[in-house]
């Protein structure tokens, strides 16, 4: 029994929004997407907050997410939508 299909993990990164880091806490991943940073997360952002006729821009913190996503491929020397073609 020759493998035919072969597929290719692929894990897709992303960031959460930056926000003040004391309200980072409960900041969850979009849905499908795992939490790899904790607590606080990460202070390697600004946000910006306006007040009247100015704009503040301040340090702030997100959390980087992961979500893994296989991507269907046929082996080498495969091809076609069932992999069946030599």
């Amino acid at each position: 029994q020759v493998k035919k299909q072969c597929d290719q993990k692929l894990l897709i990164r992303m960031k959460t929004k930056c926000v003040p880091c004391s309200l980072n806490l409960d900041t969850q991943c979009p849905a499908g997407y795992t939490k790899i940073t904790n607590g606080t997360g990460t202070p390697d952002c600004r946000y910006y907050l306006e007040i009247k006729t100015h704009t503040l821009s301040l340090p702030g913190c997100r959390h980087r997410c992961v979500k893994e996503f296989e991507q269907p491929e046929c082996c080498q020397g495969h091809w076609g939508p069932d992999c069946m073609g030599k």
